[in-house]
């Protein structure tokens, strides 16, 4: 990510925080290994991969609403360094099994589906949990490592260890975003046994509109590079803001069709946002029949679909700085390159 010095006031980080949060996962760093002790493999894992401002927030939100998988939390965030301890005290202060007199309800709130550049609200919402990621991800100047690169010097085994001990706790499938590994997922995908890349597609001209829209959100610019750096970054990074973004979205999505081509059908779904903002509930079935397929979940712990019927896809031409003609004409051009 881009550094946070030069964030917009809205986005910039509270230094408070993290020295506390620092501190708080330091000291419980112990206990949370002892929980690993219980990281088999019994539930799916669900990653949900694409590019920035596809809908993958959108989706993960929606998905965190049905009931059917666990996810991190805000809560659970702030715990990124001892997930499984998080994950116990999350539980002891939201779930109704815990609940004595009714002392603690004040994180329990409802899921609403808005975000901020993919920022949530409220201590239950979906969290994207990168502080998690990078714990296990060695990633430096760019966010990618040839595989071979990867193995050698990330944990990948620990992350895999920590993801099933977390399912584990919550005894459900376990949902994240994942685009942190867009341009690793095999070497992703190798950990598990049971998992389901969910790849989000969104039409290429909305997409980056969204994404230039979020740079001067964040940053409050056009120019500065958002969300990951991606193998191709240096050669992206300094041109003009529209190529740059085109670029980088290109990159994104050709890495995804590469890294899943060679999964079997259980364990990818492509995902259409303006199909999925059109009918959800399909999407929700897709999901359960390759769930149950891998074993990664049983029948009888499926809820009921009880989710929005549709969505308003937000497909409508408001830049500025760029026609959407242009934004046309550079797309092709950086798809051409590309090839």
């Amino acid at each position: 990510m881009t550094s946070s010095e030069n964030r917009t006031k809205t986005f910039a980080r509270v230094s408070a925080l993290e020295v506390l949060l620092k501190e708080l996962n330091s000291g419980l760093r112990l206990p949370n290994e002892q929980y690993l002790e219980g990281s088999s493999e019994r539930f799916s894992k669900i990653f949900i991969v694409g590019s920035l401002r596809s809908g993958t927030t959108l989706f993960t939100q929606w998905l965190a609403n049905s009931g059917l998988v666990a996810y991190p939390t805000n809560l659970l965030s702030r715990f990124y360094g001892v997930s499984l301890v998080g994950a116990k005290i999350q539980q002891l202060l939201t779930d109704p099994r815990y609940n004595f007199r009714n002392e603690i309800l004040d994180f329990n709130s409802e899921i609403n589906f808005s975000s901020d550049n993919g920022k949530t609200t409220g201590a239950l919402a979906p969290n994207e949990f990168w502080y998690f990621w990078r714990r296990f991800l060695p990633f430096d100047e760019l966010d990618y490592m040839p595989a071979d690169v990867l193995k050698q010097k990330g944990n990948l085994s620990g992350l895999r260890d920590e993801l099933n001990a977390l399912a584990n706790i919550f005894e459900k499938p376990f949902a994240m975003k994942a685009m942190i590994m867009n341009q690793n997922i095999p070497e992703l995908a190798e950990q598990f046994d049971k998992s389901l890349f969910v790849w989000i597609r969104r039409d290429p001209i909305f997409n980056i509109q969204s994404a230039l829209e979020a740079r001067k959100r964040q940053y409050g610019d056009i120019a500065t590079w958002y969300s990951f750096k991606v193998k191709e970054y240096p050669h992206l990074k300094d041109l003009d803001p529209l190529e740059s973004v085109a670029g980088q979205i290109v990159a994104i999505n050709e890495s995804v069709e590469q890294g899943i081509a060679k999964l079997p059908d259980h364990m990818k779904l492509i995902v259409q946002y303006e199909n999925f903002c059109q009918r959800p509930e399909h999407y929700f079935n897709e999901i359960i029949s390759r769930l149950v397929y891998q074993g990664g979940i049983g029948e009888k712990d499926i809820p009921a679909y009880c989710g929005e019927k549709s969505f308003s896809a937000t497909n409508v031409w408001r830049l500025k700085e760029y026609s959407q003609e242009e934004a046309v004409r550079v797309y092709g051009e950086m798809l051409h390159r590309k090839k």
